[in-house]
C-alpha cells in the first residue's frame, strides 16, 4: 500500500474466520473491533475500502444449539442464516461508532458466472463506494450448495479484487505469511516477497484452518493469480495489533508476505475470464496445430478449423474450457457460438472465431 498514487487508493481487506474467533471457536468482538478502527484509519487517509468477511458459520454455531444431527450443507444453512445476522449488526454498529455507513453484499460463486452478473456486482459495489459506503462482501452459505461454494473467502477475496480494480488485496489469516519451511522449527522465517509467478507450493503445508475451509495453498494460489492480473497481494496475520496500518505506513518493517504485481496486467475482461474456470459451461477439445498455435508466442485466436469436439450445453458469451487431445487445459475463453452451433460448423475455415484472443486466458 505505501505511498502509491496509482488511480484512487482501494484495498480489498479478506478477514479470515481464525482472526475473528478465539481458540473456542466464539466470535471475537474485541478483535473485531480493533479491524473495523483500522479500517476507520485507512478511511481517513484517503483509501477506498472494500471488506470481505467470513464468520457468518462461527456466529450462527453458539447462537442456537442443535438437538439433532445435520449434515454439513444443513449446519451451513442454518448456522449462516442466523450467523449474518448477528455479524453484520456488530459490524454496523461498529463503523457507526466511527462514523462510517456500510452496506452488506452477499453473493455466490454462480454470480461471477456471466458477463452481466458479473457487472451487475461491479456496479452496486462502484455505487456505494462513490457514495461513502463501506461494501462488507460475504458468501450466502444459505442458497449455496457444495458443488456450486466458492473454495473459501479467499477465493471469492481475489474475484472482488480483480472486479473492483483495486490496488491492492490484503488477506488477513492467524499467521505471519508463508514461512519458507515448517513454521513449528526455528529456522524457518516468513518469505517477505515473491513474484506473481513464483509457485510456493514446495514451502507451504497442506493443513486447513480450524474454523474455515481453506489453507495457505488456496491463499497462495489466489494471490498469484491476483498479483498476475496487476494488483499487489499481502498476507498478514490479522491477530498482531494495527496490522492493516503498519502494512500501509511501514510495510517493510511488517511481517508478512507480498506478492508482487505483474507490471503488465491484462485488461478487466481478461481479469473475470481468468477467474472464470470454475464457471465453465461446456469444453471445447482442439487437435495438436490448434494447440501449439494457441501457446505460441503470437496472439492468436481459436478457429473452428482447430476444433475436433464440443461437449456441454453452453450458449454464446458462455465461459469454456479449451482442452487439448490428451485432455489437458489449455485456455479458458468466452465462446462466440452457442454449443449447438459450434458443433454444427466443426472443422469449418472462414467462420468468425470459437473464442477471440481478446475473450481467452491461457493456462500457465
Amino acid at each position: 500500500m505505501g505511498n502509491e498514487r496509482q488511480k484512487m487508493k482501494r484495498i480489498a481487506v479478506k478477514v479470515g474466520s481464525n482472526v475473528l474467533t478465539r481458540d473456542n471457536g466464539k466470535l471475537d468482538v474485541t478483535r473485531m473491533s480493533a479491524i473495523v478502527d483500522q479500517i476507520a484509519w485507512l478511511r481517513r487517509n484517503g483509501y477506498e475500502v472494500i471488506l470481505i468477511s467470513s464468520g457468518a458459520v462461527a456466529c450462527g454455531r453458539n447462537e442456537l444449539p442443535v438437538s439433532h444431527k445435520l449434515d454439513g450443507v444443513e449446519q451451513r444453512q442454518l448456522f449462516s442464516a442466523i450467523g449474518q445476522v448477528k455479524l453484520i449488526g456488530l459490524y454496523y454498529d461498529l463503523f457507526r461508532e466511527a462514523g462510517l455507513h456500510v452496506g452488506q453484499v452477499l453473493t455466490m460463486k454462480e454470480s461471477f458466472a456471466t458477463r452481466g452478473e458479473y457487472l451487475n456486482q461491479r456496479a452496486c459495489m462502484s455505487v456505494m463506494l462513490a457514495n461513502g459506503v463501506i461494501p462488507i462482501v460475504n458468501e450466502n452459505d444459505t442458497v449455496s450448495v457444495t458443488e456450486l461454494m466458492f473454495t473459501d473467502n479467499d477465493e471469492l477475496s481475489g474475484l472482488i479484487a480483480a472486479m473492483m480494480d483495486c490496488n491492492t488485496l490484503v488477506i488477513l489469516t492467524n499467521v505471519d505469511g508463508i514461512f519458507n519451511g515448517d513454521p513449528r522449527e526455528a529456522n524457518t522465517r516468513v518469505i517477505p516477497s515473491v513474484n506473481y509467478d513464483r509457485d510456493l507450493r514446495e514451502y507451504i503445508q497442506d493443513e486447513k484452518s480450524g474454523f474455515g475451509r481453506g489453507g495457505m495453498i488456496t491463499k497462495a494460489r489466489i494471490a498469484g493469480k491476483v498479483a498476475d492480473e496487476g494488483i499487489k497481494v499481502m498476507i498478514a496475520n490479522g491477530k498482531t495489533d494495527n496490522i492493516l496500518v503498519d502494512l500501509a505506513t511501514r510495510p517493510m518493517e511488517t511481517m508478512h508476505t507480498e506478492f508482487r504485481p505483474n507490471p503488465n496486467p491484462t485488461s478487466t475482461v481478461k481479469k473475470w475470464i481468468a477467474h472464470s474456470e470454475s464457471f465453465a459451461k461446456g469444453v471445447v477439445r482442439i487437435n495438436a496445430k490448434a494447440t501449439e498455435a494457441l501457446r505460441g508466442n503470437k496472439a492468436v485466436s481459436l478457429l473452428l478449423v482447430g476444433v475436433v469436439g464440443i461437449e456441454g450445453d453452453f450458449e454464446e458469451g458462455d465461459i469454456i474450457s479449451i482442452m487439448d487431445e490428451d485432455g489437458r487445459l489449455v485456455a479458458v475463453g468466452r465462446s462466440g457460438y452457442s454449443s449447438a452451433e459450434a458443433a454444427r460448423h466443426i472443422g469449418a475455415h472462414g467462420m468468425k472465431p470459437l473464442v477471440h484472443y481478446d475473450y481467452m486466458v491461457m493456462e500457465t
